[in-house]
């Protein structure tokens, strides 16, 4: 590793890591910040993706987890036509352990990058977070601001509700989700929000989280089933939603799926990329996961934009959605490939030949 800069007790190092244009290790002992920043990607433009704050419980698995998050966001961004880099920072640390200091710490660890990388919320990241390391560095989006976008996470439910709709259209000839029994895994605040959207347009739902409470709660108000998280996966359903963590579609759990489609919020669904081979065998189609939950992506990309934020416009282009899945689907369909594949072709294609590079610098409208 070569040490980028030390200032009092604040490190950043870089990590050579094959394939991917930076990766950099942050810390500062006098706050207890331990955090990795991975850019996979920049072709098409800088870096943005989530800050990630969970208690890992090594520093290689924060590692493994934060490659496969920028990886995937270089996908999202070229297929959902940002205009964006690929790239993900994680904070290794638990809810007790994240404080005021600790968030300012990783802000000036991230404005020593200089705007290649523009940090948003993640899980165990709320905007309120984003607003503390908003006060160090201009380099935020998501903000709960009248110049930024906000909380994402409607945009992106909304997107995984119009996905849900495609594959619908797909399988059963009717986007209609009205008597179709969707499981939802994890009600955090795009889980629930699908949940809501769902309930309105009369599915039944079947839900489930780590937090019985929470879950059990939901579930009461939309008069839906809960199952405990290790029932789930194997429950009968028309749609099965992953919207907690990665990895779960994965050789042990496919046999199980009771289901005729995978759509979710969750990144990096599945654990393998041949895994989506096996639910093309078990007759299952799969949304893949960086085209589905592109809508929150698509939303705060929007304030970056010399013209500023338009939510009528994020609508809109997550409303696209719906129309570029079906071509997925039907593409998959007739090359005999999985979806999934199919979708990384695509996001392949883009970034070989440039198609959506950025021409304009990004613009922080909520720092002017």
């Amino acid at each position: 590793m070569e040490t980028l800069f030390q200032e009092d007790c604040l490190t950043m190092e870089e990590i050579l890591v094959e394939g991917y244009e930076k990766v950099y290790k942050i810390e500062d002992s006098s706050v207890g910040l331990k955090a990795i920043i991975c850019l996979h990607n920049l072709t098409l433009g800088v870096a943005l993706g989530g800050t990630r704050i969970y208690p890992y419980a090594t520093f290689e698995d924060a590692l493994t987890d934060v490659k496969r998050l920028a990886k995937g966001m270089t996908y999202k961004s070229a297929v959902s036509g940002c205009s964006l880099g690929g790239g993900k920072s994680v904070i290794i640390a638990s809810p007790e352990e994240k404080t005021p200091e600790l968030l300012k710490a990783f802000g000036r660890a991230l404005e020593r990058l200089g705007g290649i990388y523009i940090a948003a919320e993640d899980v165990g990241c709320s905007t309120d977070d984003i607003a503390v390391i908003a006060s160090v560095t201009k380099y935020v989006v998501g903000l709960m601001h009248d110049k930024s976008s906000g909380n994402p996470s409607y945009y992106t439910a909304w997107g995984v509700y119009k996905g849900i709709q495609a594959a619908l259209k797909k399988v059963y000839g009717s986007e209609s989700v009205k008597g179709r029994t969707v499981a939802i895994q994890g009600v955090g605040s795009v889980g629930t929000i699908l949940a809501s959207l769902l309930f309105w347009n009369g599915a039944d739902l079947i839900l489930s989280d780590v937090n019985e409470e929470r879950a059990r709660k939901i579930a009461k108000q939309y008069g839906a089933t809960y199952l405990p998280p290790n029932e789930i996966l194997s429950a009968s359903c028309d749609v099965l939603a992953p919207c907690a963590l990665g990895g779960i579609i994965n050789q042990k759990t496919i046999p199980a799926l009771r289901c005729k489609i995978v759509a979710g919020a969750a990144n990096n669904q599945l654990l393998l990329d041949t895994d989506g081979d096996t639910l093309v065998q078990k007759g299952i189609l799969y949304a893949p996961d960086f085209v589905i939950n592109a809508g929150g992506l698509i939303n705060v990309a929007e304030e970056i934009y010399p013209q500023g934020y338009d939510p009528v416009s994020a609508r809109d282009k997550v409303d696209a959605l719906y129309e570029q899945l079906l071509t997925i689907f039907d593409r998959a369909e007739e090359t005999g490939r999985s979806t999934h594949q199919t979708a990384v072709d695509l996001g392949d294609y883009r970034l070989e030949h440039k198609i959506g590079v950025r021409t304009e610098a990004p613009c922080f409208h909520h720092f002017a």
